[in-house]
């Protein structure tokens, strides 16, 4: 089936060379001497003269001797009668798919076994269904008993329940004798110490450990196995093993091309990383594709693979262990997580391997030297494949069926012959299960998205910008709409992306599991844009802000997302962030109007009163002239993300008089080495959306510690804790505009250099709006000032320069009274209020920066007035510093955050 290439024709055979024995060392998965020897003496490999084995690096780095355990259980005298299982994780690297942990099953009697990768440990139970369905039907038997330790994903009362009904009994090891589970327990470590040795000789990375998994517990099975006379394999279905198609995991091979031109080469160089279940072949991954496919067809380059071998960097592999990553033990509670859908505007930077693909240069192509891959983190198939091995397959198929049809019916593409010369685009599908409020999955959305990274700049695209609505604009038409009562509606684009026109001409080719039958050679020309291009959010935008001119709405001069339609006393608002509207009005038949206007020339679905928007859940009291915002779901999520759910609640986001710097950042190998353990950036990432969003209370926080995410330490770390502990405390505040005077309202402040890297100060300010806060910011100043004063000038200008976009914003609105009037700007320092008018006081203030005067010409052109106020009235004091609880909890108060159960 295989071919391996060698260095000379004559090597055929396993040759006497002690070579040899490395070789097989090293294919087997670096497995021990014994076992060679075994093998070697009435096993396949009788022609093998068994040598000494030369230091391996790999399995030194990989392997460490811990103390056997002393006593012995009892032993099944059938297949079934027991079977030992154990849970593994969360390792520390995802592996490709998401998955954290893994779930072994091994048949006491023979000793083979099955594992499963799962993302979280509740999935155990239905892994031993799926493991119970398979072993039973295959060998004709029951199984009798399942030998676990006390883990809670055992401990469940369905699992339990199960074992009962179906007569099943369960062992489980006492409290702190982990030698009661011992079969499992040593399985697992023997696991992880092939896996780490596996990685560390290859080149592939971390994220591919589970398929090094598999790969392991395929030769475990086939290996002698000092417990038992043969072969697990031979004790499980009566088959001797055979090894005439094991090869080093990891190796590089040609292999063979489906359809190719005839100047084009015949096979790819991929990386070999397994043997598929119940198909002849292997698995190969293609970096070109940055895919895993089956193949009977390849050529090995095993002796050039090892001869090229150089030691790698250090694989740190190993199970996660929650005193490692926190400075006090945390129990952590597994439990089904709840998802919600939430763009973040910030979003954490994706988790990537840290190591890069690196075949010998004798096999590197085209010039690419490294290619690094993208790991998955999510549960929703990231391949075609896996989406039709998936159990929800069916739904898939539908979802992606339905994108097949919005394609044809809106005529995005023609089938031609791909022109000489033009390479045509890849294409690929996306999988989303797409949740509510309550984190329940309502649709499956399948979307065929183009490659557009390998399109070139000037061939096939010119401009990509293309705005979307500001946030700080959704909630200040939010404030009018609860101040007037309006009407708020939400609508969805079907398939958006679709509707724009393309200027370019692009060909791609056909998509996975649609190819046409007797026209696979065909190319589709796209006719119009498609998700994934360059160009396709600037090509939607262009022909929505066409469409809607025509109509007879305005477009907002600051804000080119939000339209306004005014007729009389009749107003509408729109606004439009990338394919979902809001329209916003006091008119119920206008508002209609434009939505059965908007359904004609476009696919839309109509989602009725707005509840839901962004991941923002959306709560009304229109009697008492109330709309509350809440990310209650949002913050649920993002605690048991990072194993904070049971945690303690903190008073506060921050802790007062606890000053974070770069001096307590790593200085060691050693202590990088453990941060990178720690999902630093993923959790400022997370807490940054709901800062972005309904929770300015964390801003000042989350701007301090996103200052150290290049380069964490424990401290930083724990002070991101702190900041999920205070989310745990107050999950449920909400931001709320009542109907107050329609008035807005800014805050400004400053400390002083209390930055203690570079002694700058942070200015912060934030404007409120019907009683709520709608803008906010908290940022460390460009300059160093010498005085509070200049501190405080400086942050009034950022301030005012803000106020100067809301007035002209407002204004155009032309709903919001008295806007002809300035903008209040409140400040809490007299020399400040002097200064903003006209200059004062020339020895200290001669060498503030020219830039910074600017507020003076906004106050003098009547669109901001700065006035005094008194510092324990000032809102904009918690973006600044770390307040006492009491004061904290009033300035929240000014900002309209509250808790919800004070609310309706």
């Amino acid at each position: 089936m295989f071919k391996v290439a060698e260095p000379t024709p004559k090597r055929r055979k396993i040759s006497n060379d002690k070579n040899d024995t490395y070789l097989w060392h090293l294919r087997l998965g670096h497995i021990n001497i014994g076992r060679i020897e075994r093998l070697a003496k009435d096993g396949p490999l009788k022609e093998l003269k068994v040598g000494t084995l030369p230091v391996c690096e790999s399995c030194l780095e990989g392997k460490m001797t811990k103390r056997p355990f002393s006593a012995k259980g009892e032993r099944a005298k059938v297949p079934l009668e027991i079977i030992h299982t154990d849970v593994c994780g969360p390792l520390n690297i995802k592996a490709r798919g998401g998955y954290e942990y893994f779930v072994t099953f091994i048949n006491d009697y023979s000793r083979y076994g099955y594992v499963y990768l799962i993302q979280r440990k509740s999935e155990a139970f239905e892994k031993f269904k799926e493991f119970r369905a398979e072993a039973e039907k295959q060998l004709s038997k029951s199984i009798k008993t399942l030998r676990s330790d006390r883990g809670g994903e055992y401990l469940v009362y369905e699992f339990k329940d199960y074992l009962i009904e179906n007569g099943i009994l369960s062992q489980l090891k006492a409290p702190g004798t982990p030698q009661q589970n011992g079969v499992a327990e040593r399985r697992n470590r023997t696991l992880l110490d092939m896996m780490r040795s596996m990685m560390s000789y290859s080149s592939l990375p971390t994220s591919f450990w589970g398929y090094a998994l598999q790969t392991e517990v395929y030769i475990l099975n086939i290996v002698p196995c000092k417990s038992i006379p043969n072969t697990p394999l031979e004790l499980w279905n009566g088959r001797k093993p055979s090894l005439r198609h094991i090869r080093i995991w990891g190796c590089p091979a040609h292999v063979l091309k489906g359809k190719t031109g005839k100047l084009e080469p015949r096979s790819e160089v991929c990386m070999f990383v397994g043997y598929p279940k119940g198909t002849r072949g292997g698995l190969f991954y293609s970096a070109q594709e940055n895919k895993v496919f089956v193949s009977t067809n390849a050529t090995f380059l095993e002796y050039n693979y090892m001869a090229d071998f150089k030691p790698r960097s250090k694989v740190v592999l190993e199970e996660l262990l929650a005193d490692e990553i926190s400075p006090t033990p945390t129990t952590v509670v597994e439990r089904q997580r709840k998802e919600t859908t939430a763009q973040d505007l910030t979003p954490p930077p994706p988790r990537r391997s840290e190591r890069e693909i690196r075949l010998p240069i004798r096999y590197r192509e085209n010039g690419e030297a490294q290619v690094a891959v993208t790991d998955g983190s999510d549960d929703d198939p990231l391949t075609f494949k896996m989406a039709m091995d998936d159990v929800d397959r069916e739904k898939w198929q539908e979802a992606m069926k339905l994108e097949k049809e919005s394609m044809y019916s809106n005529s995005v593409w023609e089938l031609v012959d791909l022109p000489e010369g033009i390479k045509p685009i890849g294409c690929k599908w996306i999988y989303k299960r797409k949740r509510g409020p309550n984190g329940k999955v309502e649709t499956f959305k399948a979307r065929l998205v183009a490659k557009g990274f390998t399109q070139k700049e000037r061939v096939d695209y010119e401009d990509t910008f293309s705005p979307v609505a500001m946030l700080k604009s959704i909630r200040i038409l939010l404030s009018i709409a609860a101040y007037y009562d309006y009407e708020i509606w939400q609508m969805d684009v079907k398939t958006t992306f679709l509707n724009g026109n393309l200027e370019e001409t692009i060909y791609m080719v056909q998509p996975e599991g649609f190819v046409v039958k007797d026209q696979e050679q065909k190319v589709c020309k796209l006719q119009r844009s498609i998700y994934g291009l360059k160009q396709a959010s600037r090509s939607w935008n262009i022909r929505f802000n066409e469409a809607i001119k025509s109509y007879g709405f305005e477009q907002n001069l600051g804000e080119p997302c939000v339209y306004k339609q005014i007729g009389g006393d009749k107003v509408v608002f729109l606004v439009l962030y990338v394919d979902d509207i809001l329209l916003i009005g006091n008119d119920v038949e206008s508002l209609s109007k434009v939505k059965n206007w908007l359904a004609s020339q476009f696919q839309m679905k109509d989602l009725g009163e707005a509840s839901y928007i962004l991941g923002i859940q959306m709560t009304r009291d229109r009697k008492n002239r109330l709309l509350a915002l809440s990310q209650a779901a949002y913050i649920d999520k993002v605690l048991v993300k990072f194993a904070m759910e049971n945690s303690k609640k903190g008073n506060l986001p921050s802790r007062h008089g606890v000053h974070l710097s770069k001096e307590q950042c790593p200085k060691t190998p050693q202590d990088e080495e453990k941060m990178r353990r720690v999902p630093y950036a993923s959790a400022v990432g997370s807490l940054m959306y709901a800062m972005l969003c309904t929770r300015p209370d964390i801003c000042f926080a989350v701007g301090v510690v996103s200052r150290y995410q290049s380069n964490p330490r424990l401290d930083h770390w724990v002070a991101v804790k702190h900041i999920l502990k205070y989310l745990r405390r107050t999950r449920n505040y909400m931001l709320v505009y009542s109907g107050r005077e329609l008035i807005p309202i800014g805050y400004t402040d400053s400390d002083f250099q209390s930055d203690r890297d570079s002694w700058k100060s942070t200015s912060g300010a934030v404007f409120t709006l019907g009683g709520g806060a709608i803008i906010w910011r908290s940022v460390k100043q460009t300059c160093v000032a010498d005085s509070t004063m200049e501190a405080e000038y400086v942050a009034a200008c950022e301030a005012a320069k803000e106020a100067v976009w809301l007035h002209e914003f407002m204004k155009e609105l032309e709903v919001v009274p008295n806007m002809h009037e300035p903008i209040r700007l409140y400040c809490d320092n007299s020399g400040v209020v002097a200064n903003a008018k006209e200059p004062r006081n020339h020895r200290k203030g001669k060498h503030i920066e020219r830039k910074f005067h600017l507020v003076r010409e906004i106050v003098s052109r009547g669109d901001v007035s700065v006035e005094k106020i008194a510092s324990a009235n000032n809102i904009a004091d918690p973006f600044t510093k770390t307040l006492p609880a009491r004061s904290f909890e009033q300035h929240l108060e000014g900002m309209g955050l509250r808790n919800m159960s004070h609310l309706i």
